[in-house]
């Protein structure tokens, strides 16, 4: 049974278990890019909370590109799955090789998203994390750690959906993980929403730009 029309929707609902992060000049709203952006929109907004992106991209499996075997995050995190690397039996160069090119195209999305701007300071601040949907959690545990680095005072994770397991393992690495359904058994995120078309760059630029410019009118 699917549970979300599409992201917005998703992101509407997901809002509404936020409530208490509503108001507070200490929060900011990342989207992981670029399916977290639609659903952070609608969370930022319900908030009042300022909205950008924290870039992440999966290594996926050779052949098999929609199954991770890590991820990598802005600030040159690299999250790695050891026991599927060791169970596929991946070499090094191999995954290198998968690391550099994702590298390549991590680098190229922040200079689209952010142009000039320059990455948000988190430092202090309460970040809340959101993406889509949580199904092995790689690019969310790189978001994590490469976040732990910036030294914010708190990490929420807010997602629509995920996979129990791997939510209560994320939850004991952050201060607060927020999900709307762990539905059992876990196929794939995008078998929880009716729409799950991919999300376009152009689309993220102009959610971020409607943020920005709202977060404009109400200063």
């Amino acid at each position: 049974m699917r549970t979300f029309r599409d992201r917005r929707q998703a992101g509407q609902l997901l809002a509404a278990q936020l409530g208490a992060y509503a108001g507070r000049d200490d929060v900011i709203v990342l989207a992981l890019p670029r399916g977290g952006v639609p659903v952070a929109f609608e969370v930022a907004c319900a908030l009042r909370a300022p909205l950008d992106v924290f870039t992440v991209r999966k290594l996926g499996v050779p052949g098999h590109e929609e199954w991770g075997f890590g991820a990598i995050a802005t600030g040159g995190v690299r999250v790695l799955d050891d026991d599927l690397v060791d169970r596929l039996g991946l070499p090094m160069r191999v995954i290198e090789h998968i690391t550099d090119l994702e590298r390549r195209e991590l680098e190229r999305r922040e200079h689209a998203y952010r142009g000039d701007r320059p990455v948000p300071v988190v430092t202090g601040k309460t970040v809340i994390v959101v993406d889509d949907g949580l199904a092995t959690g790689a690019s969310m545990r790189a978001a994590v750690q490469a976040l732990r680095a910036l030294r914010p005072a708190a990490i929420v994770v807010a997602v629509p959906t995920g996979a129990r397991e791997t939510c209560d393992t994320l939850r004991s690495q952050v201060e607060a993980l927020i999900c709307v359904s762990m539905p059992e058994p876990f196929y794939a995120v995008g078998s929880q929403y009716h729409d799950f078309r991919p999300t376009s760059d152009e689309e993220v630029c102009q959610l971020l730009a409607t943020a920005r410019d709202q977060a404009a009118v109400s200063t």
